[in-house]
């Protein structure tokens, strides 16, 4: 019995055999080529189980976005200054027939060239421009630059560059030392130009206002003149018209006054005549001609 059955299960084992190598899988995130001797025979297969021959070589690779990132690359910039960069690029296979061509389908080879065509749109972008236009430029712009010189050398190897980015940009330590010196230096000049003029903007101030400040004063004591000149002589019309009223009665009042000013503090010592306009009023009123209280 088992003597009948071994040829049978040899024949099994030679289809299962067969099968394995005549049948292959495709993912729906997965380009397959089948390719014989070098040859591409089929391409383009949809998700699913596909037949080959036997001696076919089925190569698979990633038809989703793929990222590597690259640091510490070296370049010089127009004015002979090395610059350490690190960028990432993201890639995808765009014609899967030359991208086997160009790589055999190795994801590491096709990175290593995809390097290679990046670090000459950067090389070329930073040997156009010096030290000082690479780190005042807008990032923007030079990355545009560069994605664009990429992209067009990209296309030889069949993939669609989908962003190339600097992520950083460094100076080896001697570069950053004269970098730095240089930007103190020129901060120092921006410092000094803008105290001299703020120190002109507030001599300007201080000047302004002091001219101000004399004409206000000169306007009030002018203002001050001419209303104590007004004052002065409603008061020179009223004591006029006071003392025509009454005569008697306004000079006895100014001898009041000045004997309240003169008279009656401590140490005052006047030398008048017993017999003078002074004493006027002290003497008999009737005799001196006082007013009388009526």
């Amino acid at each position: 019995m088992s003597s009948r059955l071994f040829p049978l299960f040899i024949a099994l084992g030679v289809l299962l055999v067969l099968a394995a190598f005549s049948l292959f899988s495709v993912n729906e995130t997965e380009f397959a080529i089948r390719t014989e001797f070098g040859a591409i025979l089929g391409m383009n297969y949809r998700p699913g189980l596909h037949m080959k021959w036997p001696l076919d070589v089925v190569t698979k690779f990633d038809k989703r976005i793929l990222s590597e990132s690259y640091t510490g690359e070296t370049f010089l910039t127009n004015d002979g200054r090395g610059l350490i960069v690190d960028f990432y690029v993201k890639w995808r296979v765009k014609d899967p027939a030359l991208y086997y061509t160009a790589t055999g389908g190795r994801e590491e080879l096709a990175g290593e060239r995809l390097a290679e065509i990046v670090k000459d749109g950067i090389k070329s972008v930073v040997a156009q421009r010096t030290l000082q236009q690479i780190v005042s430029a807008e990032r923007a712009a030079v990355t545009g630059e560069m994605f664009g010189q990429a992209s067009r050398n990209a296309a030889g190897l069949g993939v669609d560059l989908v962003d190339v980015r600097v992520q950083r940009i460094d100076l080896p330590d001697e570069v950053a030392a004269r970098v730095y010196e240089s930007m103190k230096q020129n901060f120092a000049k921006t410092a000094s130009r803008l105290r001299a003029e703020g120190q002109s903007a507030s001599a300007t101030i201080r000047a302004t206002a002091e001219r101000q400040r004399t004409v206000i004063l000169a306007n009030a004591e002018r203002d001050a003149l001419r209303i104590r000149g007004e004052g002065d002589s409603v008061a020179s019309q009223t004591y006029a018209r006071a003392y025509s009223r009454d005569p008697e009665f306004y000079a006895f009042y100014r001898s009041l006054q000045a004997y309240e000013r003169s008279l009656g503090r401590e140490g005052d010592l006047l030398v008048l005549t017993p017999d003078g306009e002074f004493f006027k009023y002290l003497k008999d009123s009737a005799k001196s001609g006082a007013p009388q209280r009526r």
